[in-house]
């Protein structure tokens, strides 16, 4: 899901912006960045939806998990 937001966001940047001219090279760099980019985030958020991380810490939840 993050790497669909991040590519859908980068995509959009591409072809909203002068860089269209030199979509055949600046998609597949989008492509891998989005990939890269989301398993970081994805390390973060992923924790954060198991109720053991909560408990452990003694707080019901936060923001991302609701």
């Amino acid at each position: 899901m993050a790497q669909a937001v991040l590519f859908g966001a980068g995509m959009l940047g591409i072809l909203l912006s002068p860089l269209r001219d030199e979509a055949s090279f600046y998609i597949p760099v989008m492509i891998v960045v989005s990939a890269i980019a989301s398993v970081a985030i994805a390390w973060e958020i992923a924790p954060r939806l198991q109720m053991r991380y909560w408990r452990s810490r003694g707080v019901d939840h936060d923001f991302i998990s609701g």
